[in-house]
């Protein structure tokens, strides 16, 4: 048997030989002096030459490891070359079959069967969190511990809940792997339990005075974030809609913006709820906007009126802001833990129906519900009643907004100072011809 003081000390000679070692592997010194392993075997009655590398790359004992896998598969009456090359062409196929292109495909193969925004937020949620980390590594290569790590990175942005969505999209992205013969195991199973708990779930923290709601408008109008995350807030707060309607707000929804009936038509596939309920023919959610929301939207319109989206992201504008954006707004001004971006809501609620009982407007308790566009138990009046009460939600928006806005800065005031060699014009924002007109449904 050959030992590494006789490989080390073999010299090349004028022609090629073999020192052997035992059960048919041995070493070949070329002419040139390189040293290559090789194994002589017989399969179906042919002779044959397993090679295994250079040493030392290959030392002796990886060499006589390698020999030793080879007779098992001879003795099971398998090929040990052909063996090799199909493992080789495996490992190049799992190099290509990375996380990404995976997780493309599954995301190919599901999004019809989700509303639009459903889709758009699940590859996002990929693109922003996941793909720079792990996109290009291959799908069976990744490891509870490297995932783990990717998830704890989402979790310290305080995003604990966002951290659990996404491990189990890679969870489904895993089992369409796994069933796909991609993979063999799915590594984010055992992540779920390494995660932080979600905190107990109370009710959103909301200021319900009106006159605190107006101090805190004003003190994050003197804030020093992007004016158009200040008039996000602002247009938020005067709406009533959810933080999810107003970021992926469009400027082809607005209607009649310079007329005397504006109005906002959220689509049902961006509302919450539902398949059945974003696919419903009519759904449409109605906001009847009161002057001064027109005022923060022209404003806006300033900064953003050349895109598609009215609240577009800080480094893409063909992306909606950061769904965080306003929250951390909130808590820079001082009130963290006090009021949240969704917590308007329940302002306004809590506002409108407490004038309502004190005025004799009993009546009006629905047609806040309608405004907040709470889902009915029954979901065919709801859907015939999407545009009923339009002139009452419009007295109340304006009534709203006249109690919230009391004391406040114009919008235009939260625009950055224009130059001399460009200043602002006051735009036109009527919407286009092609845009539908504004029908009221009493």
């Amino acid at each position: 048997m050959l030992t590494d003081a006789r490989i080390r000390t073999a010299k090349p000679e004028l022609k090629g030989y073999k020192l052997a070692d035992a059960h048919q592997l041995y070493l070949y010194v070329s002419p040139q002096g390189s040293k290559l392993w090789r194994m002589k075997f017989k399969f179906d009655g042919k002779e044959k030459t397993l090679s295994f590398g250079p040493y030392p790359l290959v030392t002796l004992v990886a060499a006589r490891e390698k020999r030793d896998n080879a007779r098992r598969l001879l003795a099971e009456g398998l090929d040990p070359s052909v063996e090799k090359k199909l493992k080789i062409k495996a490992n190049v196929e799992a190099s290509r079959n990375t996380f990404e292109k995976v997780a493309r495909e599954w995301h190919a193969i599901n999004a019809p069967q989700w509303a639009k925004v459903h889709a758009a937020d699940v590859i996002r949620s990929l693109e922003r969190d996941i793909f720079p980390a792990i996109g290009s590594l291959p799908i069976t290569a990744i490891t509870p511990p490297k995932l783990l790590e990717v998830l704890r990175a989402i979790e310290q942005r305080s995003a604990i809940e966002t951290a659990k969505r996404i491990r189990q999209r890679i969870s489904a992205i895993y089992a369409y792997a796994i069933a796909s013969g991609i993979a063999e195991a799915d590594p984010s199973e055992k992540v779920g339990a390494a995660l932080k708990p979600m905190p107990k779930r109370g009710r959103q923290p909301a200021i319900t005075d009106i006159a605190e709601l107006r101090k805190m408008l004003a003190v994050v109008d003197d804030d020093f974030a992007r004016p158009i995350t200040r008039l996000a807030l602002r247009l938020i707060a005067l709406t009533a809609v959810r933080p999810g309607e107003l970021r992926g707000a469009a400027w082809a929804e607005f209607e009649d913006l310079d007329g005397e009936a504006p109005l906002w038509r959220i689509p049902a596939a961006r509302m919450k709820g539902d398949r059945d309920r974003k696919d419903e023919i009519g759904g449409d959610h109605l906001v009847p906007l009161a002057p001064q929301s027109v005022a923060v939207l022209r404003a806006a319109w300033k900064l953003s009126g050349q895109g598609k989206l009215v609240f577009p992201g800080n480094r893409q504008a063909h992306r909606p802001m950061s769904e965080n954006a306003l929250g951390y707004l909130l808590n820079r001004a001082g009130y963290h833990g006090r009021h949240v971006p969704h917590g308007f809501r329940a302002a306004f609620s809590t506002i409108m129906n407490e004038w309502a009982k004190k005025h004799g407007r009993p009546d009006d308790r629905a047609v806040i519900d309608l405004m907040l566009a709470h889902i009915p138990t029954n979901k065919v009046e709801g859907a015939y009643n999407r545009a009923a009460y339009m002139e009452r939600r419009r007295e109340l928006a304006e009534l709203w907004a006249g109690m919230l806005s009391e004391g406040l800065v114009q919008p235009d005031a939260l625009l950055p100072l224009p130059s001399k060699a460009n200043p602002f014009k006051r735009p036109s924002i009527s919407p286009p011809s092609a845009r539908p007109k504004l029908r009221l449904v009493q």
